[in-house]
């Protein structure tokens, strides 16, 4: 199923992580998905708080793969960016925590394909200078019903 949104500007696409931080648990995989600047990690910024982990969540473009231990007794949130890896064996050899974690991959298109029974896709595309409009897409088990 998916749900479509309107985000006007920066501050309600990390709103929106929030809400969807809340929503999310141990074993998600969330794959995001856009041009540079549409808000990624903006939207990531805000799963992190959503989530209670410890911050400030920001790119792992030179790194790859951050994690944010929880300060509320949940998951940790793993960000990776994947934007630098050549093929999905890369990915592979990352070794990342999946069952415990909340794992978002930003430019994972095609890099996560067979690691988990479900996946929520977020696409986000530019409107105009501030405006996003936002695809949830959940396929698998886990996204049965709506996410938000």
């Amino acid at each position: 199923m998916i749900e479509r949104l309107v985000v006007p500007d920066p501050e309600a696409m990390h709103a929106l992580g929030v809400r969807l931080g809340g929503a999310l648990r141990a074993g998600d995989l969330v794959v995001l998905t856009g041009p540079l600047g549409a808000g990624k990690t903006t939207l990531t910024r805000g799963i992190g708080e959503g989530l209670g982990v410890r911050g400030p969540v920001s790119s792992p473009t030179f790194v790859l793969a951050r994690t944010h231990p929880s300060l509320v007794d949940g998951p940790p949130l793993v960000h990776v960016d994947a934007y630098r890896l050549a093929s999905a064996a890369e990915f592979d050899d990352l070794d990342l925590d999946f069952e415990a974690s909340v794992v978002i991959v930003e430019w994972g298109a095609g890099m996560v394909d067979g690691i988990a029974d479900s996946v929520l896709e977020v696409r986000i595309a530019r409107e105009d200078d501030d405006t996003r409009a936002v695809e949830l897409d959940g396929a698998g088990p886990r996204w049965a019903e709506p996410v938000l």
